[in-house]
């Protein structure tokens, strides 16, 4: 269960990012203030997902699928491109989350 709440402010902080780069430096604000009632929703179920699991793990999920996950949005939305590097990195954040997840001893506390 902890998993699907992380999964969840995972998603949410991905979609907070995804609106504050739609509101244009706040030029339209709308998105901006969607961007922070995401970013709120997102604290809040990590914020619980602390008093299960080792703030270490936790947060390297998070941030490392958040950042994988911001790149591949990117490329559908914002039409960016990534270079071999870029995409080996993405790789190498992955693959270091899922040892983490699955490897640590101390996921679960």
């Amino acid at each position: 269960m902890v998993y699907f709440i992380l999964a969840l402010a995972i998603l949410t902080e991905v979609t907070a990012t995804l609106f504050l780069k739609a509101s244009d430096g706040w030029v339209k604000w709308h998105f901006g203030s969607m961007s922070i009632l995401f970013y709120a929703i997102s604290g809040m179920l990590f914020a619980f997902v602390l008093k299960h699991m080792g703030v270490g793990v936790a947060y390297a999920i998070w941030s490392g699928m958040g950042i994988a996950l911001i790149c591949a949005a990117s490329v559908f939305w914002y039409k960016q491109t990534f270079d071999f590097y870029a995409i080996a990195g993405i790789v190498l954040i992955i693959s270091g989350t899922l040892l983490i997840t699955s490897k640590s001893a101390v996921v679960i506390q």
